[in-house]
């Protein structure tokens, strides 16, 4: 059993477990399926093993083909797409303190939450 994701028109609208021999008799009538591991984050296999599209696709995730990753969409307008693990970067890196923190884009900083 495998992790897929339904990609229509470059955004994810499903993800389901299912084996190989269900997604090649099954073919979407819209989009297509594409595999995705759920232990893949960043581009980087958390269990060890070989990283699959730099990131476990999300509901409303896109897919860009031309590199083969997911990613999810932009969280801010000021945030930048980091091409080697396909997360998104804030302008300003996240303090390194213990506490937690909310974007504050029109101030363009990290506010305590």
């Amino acid at each position: 059993m495998a992790h897929y994701a339904k990609v229509v028109n470059g955004i994810v609208k499903q993800v389901i477990v299912a084996d190989d021999d269900f997604i090649r008799n099954n073919p979407s009538s819209e989009g297509e399926w594409i595999q995705t591991s759920y232990n893949t984050r960043g581009n980087v296999h958390t269990a060890g093993g070989v990283a699959l599209r730099k990131n476990f696709a999300g509901v409303d995730w896109i897919y860009n083909d031309s590199d083969d990753a997911f990613h999810a969409p932009q969280p801010y307008n000021s945030w930048t797409l980091d091409k080697d693990t396909y997360l998104w970067n804030a302008p300003v890196s996240y303090p390194d303190d213990g506490n937690n923190y909310n974007w504050n884009e029109n101030e363009q900083r990290w506010d305590s939450a």
